[in-house]
Order: structure tokens, then sequence, then C-alpha cells
């Protein structure tokens, strides 16, 4: 699906993506390891999560204000851990819960591969990350990716449209040339809302399909050919994003 207003034949001029689930594995893996490890009842977890971070969650929960840096890590720390319980009914320990929550998590090999190729055809490549505190490889990101936009660095959060906008005029790009990636639908609806393409990261495979459908001479597989494009063979506009 294009972005409000996008003009299907619209040229991609650069591709924003999220960091945690996209340049990583998933969180939700690193989340299921932390909870193992530590005993953690998993339904306290689930139970804090949604109250917190769903759709219909009011505005300013802890999850909210630690991504906009109201809240250190530290005070965040204190007030998750007073909403879980281990599987014994202990108490958790606030010291360093979401430390150990993304221990876990590793970059992606695929998709770094991917925004080198993707610079290398041109096309400007940024960051934009609701930030947990988590602790970025900022000399590899800062090296590959421009702007990097961290939630809690510009007191902005996805999916509220001013930090895509922040994000677009730190490229110089109109919102029409721009496609974002996240793992979270409700960030893809965010973007497309200000008029961006945007997909929803499954995993690098599919992610590097839906971009080669738009970019030329991006291959659909890190070893294949690149994909032939409506410029190459003639007047047919490119699929759409999902």
């Amino acid at each position: 699906m294009t972005g409000a207003g996008t003009p299907p034949t619209a040229r991609v001029e650069a591709v924003v993506l999220d960091y945690g689930g996209v340049l990583t594995g998933p969180v939700k893996e690193s989340i299921a390891a932390w909870i193992e490890a530590d005993g953690i009842d998993p339904a306290s977890f689930s139970r804090t999560l949604k109250a917190w971070m769903s759709r219909g969650a009011p505005a300013g929960t802890p999850i909210h204000r630690l991504e906009t840096g109201e809240l250190t890590v530290e005070e965040f720390d204190a007030l998750l851990a007073a909403q879980l319980t281990m599987v014994d009914g202990r108490p958790v320990d606030p010291v360093g819960v979401l430390s150990r929550l993304f221990a876990g998590m590793r970059p992606d090999p695929e998709m770094f591969a991917l925004v080198e190729e993707l610079r290398a055809l041109g096309l400007r490549v940024a960051l934009l990350s609701n930030s947990w505190g988590n602790t970025y490889p900022r000399e590899r990101l800062d090296a590959l990716l421009d702007p990097v936009v961290v939630s809690g660095e510009v007191g902005l959060r996805k999916p509220a449209a001013p930090i895509y906008e922040l994000t677009l005029a730190r490229l110089g790009v109109a919102a029409g040339n721009a496609v974002f990636v996240d793992d979270a639908e409700p960030n893809v609806l965010g973007a497309r809302a200000v008029g961006m393409r945007a997909h929803l990261h499954v995993d690098a495979s599919s992610t590097r399909a839906a971009l080669a459908a738009l970019v030329p001479g991006l291959r659909p597989t890190p070893d294949g050919p690149p994909r032939a494009h409506p410029e190459d063979v003639g007047p047919t506009a490119p699929r759409a994003l999902d």
C-alpha cells in the first residue's frame, strides 16, 4: 500500500528503517529469553505491556515517557519491575531490567548488507527508532545511516506524525519519495498517514523483496539478479508495498 496521496510511480530516494526488530533479530525472541532466564511470570509482563503499549493505552504511560526521554532507564526499570512477578511469586529485582530484556538482541547481518546495497544504489538510508534506553551501536549506525533519529533524543515518538516529519526534513526528501520499514504495525500506519510508503517488516528476505519492487537495481534476493523495473521495461507502475 502506498502512503496517503503518494503517486504510485514516485521515485524512491530514501529508505527509513527502525532499529530493534528490523536491523536486529526479533525483539520478542530476546524478551522470551529474558523471561525464561529471570523466571518472570509471562502473564505479568503481557498484562503490563498491553496496559502501557496497546493502541488503547492512554497517553503518557511509562513506555511513552521512556521513549520520549522523560523517564530515565533506572526510573523505568523500577516502574516495570513493580508490575512484574516471578513464577515463584517473588518480586522482580529492578536493577538492570531493560538491559536483561534486550540482552539477546543481535544485529541482523542480512539487513546491514541490504543497507549497504541501498547506499551503493545512491539512496539515502536513515534510522528512526523509539528508544527503550537501548544501547545502540552508534559508531556502526552513524557510519551507515544518516540521519539517525532516536525518540529519546528528540522528545518525539512513533507513531505520532511529528517524528516522521522531522526525519523527512533531516533527509531533505518528500514523504512520497521515502519508504519506511518497521516491525510494529501502528508505526507503519503512522508513516502512511504522513504520506510515506511503508512496509511491515517480518524478516530480511521479505523486506528486501518488497524494496526490490520499488528500487531499480536492488536484487530481490541477496545472490540474485536485479529485478526488472518499469523504467527499464515499460510504463507499468511498480507494485506498492504491503
